[in-house]
This record gives C-alpha cells, structure tokens and sequence, in this order.
C-alpha cells in the first residue's frame, strides 16, 4: 500500500483533526453531505473491516487515504466494526447547511462501543447488553495488578462462617477484611437504564463477569494487562484516576442529584463498588454526550440471595450458551424461553443467571406460573395481548438520550392503549403475584392520550420526514399545513370576493412556477380592473395581475413548508419530553410486564411439556421421580427420553458408575438443571420433585487445555475441582464427572478416592459423582452417605445395549472394550485389548474381587494429613498466627508464641 504524505490542511480537514483529538482511539466517521467519511489510518482500518475501496483525497504529492459509506448505512456499518472490536465516533453536521455561514459545523455527538449500544439494529432483542467496570482493591486508584484475580487458582478454604453466603454477602471493606482481596464490580445496560454495583471476594472476579457476561468492560490502565479476557467481551483501559473513590462518589451523587448514597444502600465502606460505578458513569457520560435521566437508580446486588455458580460451571451446565460454538440456541435458556416479548427474553437470562435461594419469593412465582398453566383462557389472552406489547425498556432509553423516532414514541403509546387488556384478567386470581403485578401496570392515562391525539397511527422513522402529527392536535400546524398544500379554501374565497368586488364574474385566480400566484382577467373585462392590480403579464385574450394581499399569501404559503416542518419538529420534542418525564414510571411498567411475560412463558411451558410444580424445602436434600434432561428432552424426538430418579438425602454422595455413552453425564447434569429451573420459579420435567433449595451449584463436567494460560486438561480440572473443595457448603449441590481421568490411572484412582472422601467427611453436601474408576463403588463399604448407582446395559452375544437407565448397584464392567468397538476400532486391537485387561485385573484386584485398596481409619489425626493439591483442614493455630499484628510485638514476644505454637503441636501429635 501507497505511504501518504501529510498535506496542508484545509479549514475542513482542520475540523475533522479537532474532531479525531477528541475522540481518542474510536474510528471517526466524519458527515460530510450525504456521506460518512474516514481518513488517515482510520481509513485503511475500515476498509479492511469493512470492506470499503480505499481511495485518496486531494490526489497529488501528499493524497490522504480515505474511505466511506452512505449516511442512510450507518447501522449496519457500525454493527461490523462493533463485532470486530473497534470503537466508534460519528461527528454530524449540527447545523443546517442552508443556513450555515462558511464551513458546516460539525461535532463528536456520540461514541458507540460494545457496552454502549441503544439502536435496535445493533443489539440483539433477547439479550440485554452490559457495560461493566472492575475496581481492583489494594491500590489509591483501584490500580493493583489483576493477575491474582484472573488465577483460577482456589482461595484458602474459609471458615464456617465466613463460607455462608449471607456473612459473605454482608462484609465491609474495613477492618472485617484485607481490601486487597475484593474487587468492585458495577454493570449498567444503557438500553434499559438498569444500574448495579456490588463488592466480591477478589477470586470471583471470572465468575461475576460470567454471570453478567458484559459486553465491554472497564478497567484502570495499570491493571488492564492482567485482566481476565473473555469471549465477546471488550476490555477498555481507563485512566486510574477515572477509578478514584473522591472522584466516583461526586459523579454518582451529582447525576442522581443526592448527597450520599446511603439512600440506595451503599455506605461508605463500599468504597470498591462506588469506585466502579463512577468510573463507569463517566465512561457513559463521555461517550453518549446526552442525558442519561433513565440511569435514575444505583441497585446494591445481594450475592447471599441468590444462588452462586462459578464459570467453570455455567459453561458445563450450557446454562446460557452452548460449550462447543458458545452460541444461544441449544442452551438451556433458548430451549425453555417462551417469552412474547424481548423484555420477557432478557429478564428471563437475568433468573437464569441469577436464581434466588429465597423459597418465599419462590414459592409466590410457582403460585403464579401454577395459576397460569391451569387457567388456559387466561394464560392464552394475556399472551395474545402481550404480542400488542413494544420493547418500552430500550424505546425509553433511546426517549431519554434524546435518540427516539416518531415511531418509537407511537409504539409507547401503543403499550400503553394495550395495558388495560393485560390488566383485567388478572383481577381477583387466587396468585398474589399476578395481583401484584396487575397494581404495577399503570396505565399513565394522561401520556396515554396526549401519544394517541398527537401522533398518526403509522409514524416514520426519521422526524424530518414530517407528517407523523396527527391533524387536529394543533390548530397552528393544521394551517400551515393547509397552506403549504396551496391554500384551496382561502383562494376559494378570495377568488369569490374579488370578483364580487370588481363585478368580473369570470375572474380567476392561479399559479405557476414562473410567477407565483396571479388573478387573471379576460380582454373582455380589462375596463373594470381595479386600480390596485399591479399587471404582471400579457397573454393571449387576457391580462394577470398580482395585489399585494395575494403577495402576501404567496409568501406565506412558500414557507409554511419549512414552518410546518419546524413546528412538527417541536410538537414531537415537546411530546418527547413529555414521555422522558414519565420514564420512571413507565420503567416500572416495563418491569411488570416482563415479570408477566416471563410467567406466561413458564406456564406455556410447563403445560405444553406437562412439567410438574417443584416442592421446594430448606432441608438439602433430593427427590426426583422420573426426571428428564430439559434441553435433551426437548430437541431429542418425541418419547426417546428416559426418565430417571433421583433421591439424596443432606450430604448423601450419590457414585455413578457405568460404560461412556450410557448416560452419566446426561444424568448428573440433569439433576443440577432441575435444581436451577426450580429455583428461577419454574415447573420442571419430572413425574414429582423435591428439591432442598441449593445455596450454590458447581459442575465439574468435561475439561479442555488453556494453553494460553499454561494450563493442560490436568490441571484446570484439578483447578476447578480444588475451587469445589474450598468453597461448596452443606447447602451446596456438586456434579463431578470423571475426575482424575487426566493423568494416570493410579493418581487418578487417589485423587478421586480422597475427594469423595473429603466431600462425605469435610462438607457433607449432596453429590453427584459419575467416574470410570470402579474401585470407588467400595467406598459406599466404608462411608454411610455414598449410595452405588449405575447404567443398565444389556448383553446379547458379545454385544452391549444401553439402556439409559439408572439403577442402585456398582457397575461389575466399564464396557470400554465394546465401545471401542462400537466406534470402529480393528479388532485385532480389541483382542489384544482383553488380553491385557485380563491380565491386569489379575494383578491388582484381590481374593474378593476388589481393588486392593486399603480402606481410610474411621479416626484419623489432624497430624497425618499431608499437604496436598486442595487447602489443608482447618487448625485453630492458624487462626492464632492470623490474629498477630507482628509490627505490635517484640522479638522476644515473637520467640515465645513460636514455643508455645510448637508445645501445643507436639501435644496434639502424641495424642
């Protein structure tokens, strides 16, 4: 490619390097007529990214490179360059050309990156679009180094208390712990106004992003290089300062016009959280460079009330995206979502994401989506009224920046005619949330009529298209208008009366281009022209004359066009305004509906799939009868399923053995998708179900090599296993499968000994553990809460079926030989392969046909365990050595507490 030269600037291109200084590193598209142009570099990008000829301008010694597209494309350009990770500045021409004296002027009005989108052509309408800033603790600015963070490596394993999802929920930065070891995260979704911030223990950074999945996320500039990536998430470096805790609280208390936060439940102490917000505020302000009104509330986000699950286990669970293409469709979102709306949609990902531990307020959606399903006429009208229903969460984002169409603002009014059909069948239904929601729905009557008296039932996109203002509503625009359409009635009867006046019955008044307006008199009459008819022309048996009354009309009616267009303008920003006042109240309706949206979808569900209304119970514990895989059972033909049980009493381990493709993977990830379905407020595939409410799900469930992190399979599975072990509770629910499958068969025999060992003894909560290693099954001889299940297989003549069925009982064979065979594998291979299996099992199983395992000591001292890949019991000594402030002690001091912690170890070992 041709090198450019820099050329002398000309006053425009003047103006597009101001207007570049002041967009940083976004790609400028700069307006320039019917065009958006890019130069310099900016061109070269574009052209690549999207596909646009490279040319030059001012073709000569110094040519600039330059490139560009349609105005009327601008959507569908910037789409591109948003999904290819580039940030974009559109600079329009802010005055009318025809009125512009000199160069236009032109300025930066908004810059559209991936967290920052309101146009519906650039967002999907199921998924809402997060902008999410990280403020790492430990540094002035938030400007530690987040290498720690994005270690999957798990924390030291906490306490009792401190394990507890309310206790962590509830702790301050401040003396109750290092801030070094939190990070504050905020999210905010421009399209909707939705505003959050919250404060994590720093080793959950990775799961909190993949539980908001942000599209774009900030970061201080110090930080940014050890920052966590994720696919389709967008890192941006923002200045430490932008990260100041002085600097975020004046910006959040100034946009929300109050003193404190206190009022939204932040206090002081939330410093890392505030820290977030502001920072990302500020990003919002600087981009969107409109007001931001519908941001009218920073929501505190309470970890202990809802239920936590990591990002190892979200990917494994294909909870919102499928693991091999990362897509929606075959998830488990896309396979349940009934929604009518993209309101309904995106609240629906949001429980997903997010299910509640809270059984009251479980218990209140399950009486809803139970009153839905069993009243058809009901749950049938309310969805064919909410088809009537526009996106009012993003057309209200889009009225507040200043960005709405004449047709967005029609389609408000339009939701808000349809709120009285959605009202009135919920009157007196026996479910108190559907009476709840029924109160929400305010129908806003006087904004209601003041949209249905202003605007055309069919409105344009663009308000300078005109014409969208309905007539009648304003009698000022209804004359222009009539004016502009050439006045029919006014020449009417201003023909009549000059011809009354000058007794010339066959006067007549008309128009052309060259002259305007004219009165025309025949030959016949010219002695009773009257003398103030100024002639203008001659023509063929008659004069044309003008008057100054009909001057006057001309002028009127050659800019009543213009005008009218200028006073439909300001009708519409009047009506605009009108709506952008009502904006928290109409957020509130848009709540409501999704809320109904989203129980109309789970009932419609629930009866088309004959789901059944989960019995939820503080005691962790499981009873499912005849379950099914909610996705397997929706996508696979009808009938193919089979159903399993499921029964787990508090801290039972349920050891799942048997050949691959029988099932067992299928099985366990079943029962954790029926425990997340129950805890959104859904009915679930099963015959019956119990289900103990779970305070957190991990899911152990494949492995793949992070070579860019350094990691083999090994390793992130001992990693994310090691993240089960420190942190699951007694309430917890954990899925393993296969583990220890990546190294030897001896190691991986210990390692899955010792950890369903630790999860009986150490945690004690319910378990789901599918494995190959069949020397696990005699663990259930030794440990009372471990139950054998396996997957019938049925043999024929050296051939083997599954069955797909869970039964009690060890699996006596893997079966691997067969399913290699199955798989195309020579036989000469498979021979050989039972020879050594033969000789083998002879080596290394006992009398009795057992593993020659040594079984674990019911009574085992603190003192023989060893150090291992997982976080050592906890000992009260270490809480001692917490507790010392070593600069408040003399060495002395130092000496004897190291006696005495010595004293009182060697007691411990000798007892």
């Amino acid at each position: 490619m041709l090198a450019f030269a820099p050329m002398a600037t000309t006053p425009m291109m003047q103006q597009y390097h101001d207007a570049k200084q002041a967009c940083g590193d976004a790609l400028l598209l700069f307006r320039m007529g019917d065009f958006y142009e890019l130069f310099f570099e900016d061109a070269k990008t574009a052209a690549r990214v999207l596909g646009l000829t490279l040319t030059s301008r001012d073709k000569g010694e110094n040519p600039v490179p330059m490139a560009g597209f349609p105005f009327h494309q601008l959507d569908g350009y910037l789409a591109k360059l948003i999904r290819a990770g580039h940030r974009a500045a559109v600079c329009e021409q802010v005055e009318d050309p025809k009125k512009a004296t000199g160069l236009v002027r032109r300025e930066v009005t908004r810059v559209v990156t991936a967290g920052t989108l309101t146009d519906d052509a650039l967002l999907d309408p199921r998924e809402s679009n997060y902008l999410a800033a990280v403020c790492i603790g430990g540094g002035k600015h938030g400007s530690a180094s987040v290498r720690a963070a994005s270690d999957r490596h798990a924390p030291e394993r906490a306490s009792p208390e401190r394990a507890s999802p309310e206790r962590a929920g509830s702790e301050r930065a401040g003396s109750s712990r290092s801030a070094a070891d939190w990070v504050g995260i905020a999210w905010a979704e421009l399209s909707t106004g939705r505003f959050y911030a919250a404060e994590f223990p720093r080793w959950q950074l990775a799961d909190q992003l993949a539980r908001i999945r942000p599209a774009e996320c900030l970061v201080a500039e110090s930080a940014a290089s050890g920052f966590p990536r994720a696919r389709e998430m967008m890192v941006t470096a923002r200045p430490d300062w932008a990260f100041g805790h002085e600097n975020a609280l004046a910006a959040l208390t100034r946009h929300f016009r109050t003193q404190t936060l206190e009022g939204f439940g932040f206090a002081e102490e939330d410093s890392l959280a505030v820290r977030a917000a502001g920072a990302a505020l500020e990003y919002l302000k600087e981009t969107q460079r409109v007001s931001l009104d519908h941001l009218d509330r920073l929501i505190p986000y309470k970890p202990g009330q809802t239920l936590e699950i990591d990002e190892a286990s979200r990917r494994s669970l294909e909870i919102s995206r499928t693991m091999r293409e990362g897509k929606r469709d075959g998830s488990l979102l896309a396979v349940i979502d009934r929604s009518t709306t993209p309101m309904g949609s995106r609240l629906l990902a949001d429980w997903l994401a997010a299910p509640l531990t809270d059984r009251a307020r479980l218990d209140a959606r399950l009486d809803a989506v139970a009153d839905l399903r069993d009243s058809a006429p009901l749950r049938d009208a309310l969805r064919d009224h909410l088809r009537g229903v526009y996106d009012l969460e993003r057309l209200l984002a889009r009225v507040v920046t200043g960005r709405a169409s004449p047709r967005d603002l029609s389609f408000v009014g339009r939701t808000l005619a349809s709120l009285p059909r959605l009202k009135d069948p919920l009157a007196g239904r026996p479910a108190a949330l559907l009476e709840e929601l029924r109160g929400r729905l305010d129908e806003c009557p006087d904004l209601r009529d003041e949209l249905a008296r202003g605007l055309q039932d069919d409105c344009p996109l663009s308000a300078r298209e005109g014409g969208f203002i309905r007539a009648g509503y304003s009698a000022e625009l209804d004359q222009l208008r009539e004016l502009a359409s050439g006045g029919k009635q006014w020449i009417a009867q201003y023909q009549a009366q000059e011809a009354q006046a000058s007794g010339i019955p066959t006067l007549k008044v008309g128009y052309n281009k060259v002259f305007g307006y004219f009165i025309e008199i025949t030959n016949t009459h010219k002695d009773k022209v009257p003398p103030q008819y100024i002639r203008k022309q001659t023509i063929a048996n008659a004069e044309r004359y003008i008057t100054p009354e009909l001057k006057e009309y001309e002028d009127r009616v050659l800019n009543a066009d213009q005008q009218a267009i200028e006073l439909e303008l300001a009708l519409f920003q009047t009506l605009r305004d009108r709506v952008a006042d009502s904006a928290h109240r109409l957020q509130a309706v848009a709540t409501a509906i999704a809320e109904l949206d989203v129980l109309a979808g789970l009932a419609t569900l629930a009866r088309e799939r004959g789901y059944t209304r989960p019995v939820l119970v503080d005691e962790p514990g499981l009873k499912i009868l005849e379950g099914r895989h909610p996705v397997l059972d929706i996508l696979e033909p009808a009938g193919t399923f089979v159903p399993n049980d499921t029964v787990a009493n508090a801290g039972s381990i349920l050891l799942i053995t048997g050949p691959n493709m029988a099932g067992k993977s299928t099985y366990i990830r079943q029962v954790a998708l029926l425990t997340l379905m129950a805890q959104i407020g859904s009915f679930v595939p099963a015959k019956t179900a119990e289900i103990g409410i779970a305070d957190r799900i991990f899911a152990r469930v494949g492995a793949s090599d992070e070579l860019s992190r350094g990691q083999s399979t090994f390793m992130v599975e001992m990693t994310e296993t090691a993240r089960i072990l420190n942190t699951a509770t007694a309430r917890s629910l954990v899925i393993l499968d296969e583990i220890g499958r990546g190294t030897s068969t001896y190691d991986g025999v210990s390692l899955a000994w010792a950890i369903v060992e630790f999860l009986h003894d150490r945690i004690g909560c319910r378990t789901l553990f599918a494995t190959h290693y069949h020397e696990l099954t005699d663990l259930a001889k030794s440990l009372d809460g471990i139950r054998n299940l396996n997957v019938a297989v049925k043999e024929w003549e050296d051939n083997v079926v599954f069955l797909h069925k869970i039964i009690d009982g060890a699996a006596d064979k893997s079966y691997g030989i067969h399913v290699a065979r199955l798989a195309g594998i020579p036989r000469e291979v498979n021979e050989r392969a039972k020879q050594i299996l033969a000789q083998l099992e002879s080596e290394h199983l006992g009398e009795d046909g057992r593993p020659k395992v040594e079984r674990r000591s019911a009574k085992r001292r603190r003192g023989d365990l060893q150090m291992t890949l997982f976080a050592p019991y906890d000992h009260p000594l270490i809480d001692k050595i917490r507790g010392v402030d070593v600069n408040a002690i003399t060495p002395i001091q130092a000496l004897q507490l190291v006696q005495q912690w010595k004293q009182e170890l060697d007691a411990e070992r000798n007892n």
